[in-house]
C-alpha cells in the first residue's frame, strides 16, 4: 500500500494530481482532505527527508479536524493505521484521537464538541 492509498483509504483524501518520478515513484501528489490541500512526497535519498519508521518516531503531529471523529478513526483504523489514544472527550472542549499511521506519521484526529 501507497501512503496515498492509505489516505485515500483512511481519510477520504482525494488525489487532485501526481507527478511521478522515472522509476515509477511519487515525486509529488496532490491531496485534499475535507477540502484542505497538502502535497506529498516519498521518502528520497535527502538524508534531511525521510520516513518516521526509518527513525522510530516522529517529530511532528498532524492535527486532522472532522465532522465525526470516531468514524474516521474507525476508518483508519480498518485502513492499516494504529491507534496511539482512542477518541475521548476533553474538558477543553475537544474531543481527540491518535493514529499512527502504517509510514509512522502520527494523526490526532479532533472536532470541537
Amino acid at each position: 500500500m501507497t501512503n496515498v492509498d492509505f489516505y485515500i483509504q483512511a481519510f477520504g483524501a482525494i488525489e487532485l494530481r501526481r507527478v511521478s518520478n522515472s522509476d515509477g515513484s511519487i515525486h509529488v501528489s496532490e491531496l485534499s482532505i475535507g477540502g484542505a490541500i497538502f502535497h506529498l512526497h516519498e521518502e528520497t535519498a535527502d538524508p534531511k527527508a525521510f520516513c518516521p519508521k526509518r527513525h522510530d518516531g516522529t517529530t511532528v503531529t498532524i492535527g486532522l479536524f472532522v465532522a465525526d471523529v470516531d468514524a474516521v478513526m474507525n476508518q483508519a483504523s480498518a485502513a492499516g493505521g494504529e491507534v496511539i489514544s482512542p477518541a475521548q472527550d476533553y474538558d477543553y472542549g475537544y474531543r481527540q484521537g491518535k493514529i499512527r499511521d502504517p509510514f509512522g506519521h502520527i494523526w490526532m484526529i479532533e472536532a470541537e464538541i
